[in-house]
């Protein structure tokens, strides 16, 4: 089992809080509010990508018909989490981010041409940074007091399809949001410093 043991400039418990998370497969019968969500949001938005580019889009999907169709998309070891669950997001990536230069950088709007000269460029930007507000998403989830369960094993072009059709919407990660119940198994190995990093 691996210990964080490791001295911040956060408290003990802030440390522990956002970065000793276990990823949570269950979750007490606790709602999510709506004030949440949007702490969740404004922590999320403010973490750095390139160019201050924010390519990545929430769709909340709380309990009700919209959650059984998301379910249905879901692998079949993931629908019963989902389901459960008091909040699931659907993180994606808004297809014509780069469209918005002049909102998110209005300093040097013109950076955005060389995107919009070149859509496969724009694709593997946008996806590159929408995965980093992933991150800052999970670790907003835990700071707003909750817990989250990201999830890639779903049909992303048949949930594209159906809860983001005509939206201009990819999908790229399923979030299960709620108070976690600790999961029953202990937290696996992680590699050391040793092994994962070098110094040039």
């Amino acid at each position: 089992m691996t210990e964080l043991t490791v001295d911040t400039q956060l408290s003990p418990e802030d440390t522990r809080t956002l970065f000793d998370g276990r990823t949570v497969s269950a979750f007490e019968d606790v709602e999510v509010t709506e004030e949440q969500l949007r702490g969740i949001y404004d922590l999320t938005k403010m973490g750095p990508t390139a160019f201050n580019s924010q390519p990545l889009r929430i769709v909340w999907v709380p309990r009700g018909e919209a959650r059984e169709r998301l379910v249905s998309h879901l692998s079949s070891g993931n629908k019963a989490k989902s389901e459960a669950a008091p909040m699931v997001a659907v993180l994606a990536v808004d297809e014509t981010w780069h469209h918005r230069f002049a909102e998110f950088l209005p300093a040097r709007p013109q950076i955005g041409q060389m995107y919009l000269d070149d859509a496969d460029f724009a694709d593997a930007a946008g996806r590159d940074n929408a995965f980093i507000q992933v991150g800052y998403f999970i670790m907003a989830v835990r700071a707003m007091g909750l817990d989250a369960g990201p999830m890639t094993g779903f049909d992303a072009a048949g949930l594209n399809a159906d809860l983001l059709a005509d939206q201009g919407l990819r999908s790229l990660v399923v979030v299960n949001i709620g108070k976690g119940v600790e999961p029953g198994h202990g937290r696996g190995p992680r590699f050391t410093f040793e092994e994962s990093t070098r110094t040039l």
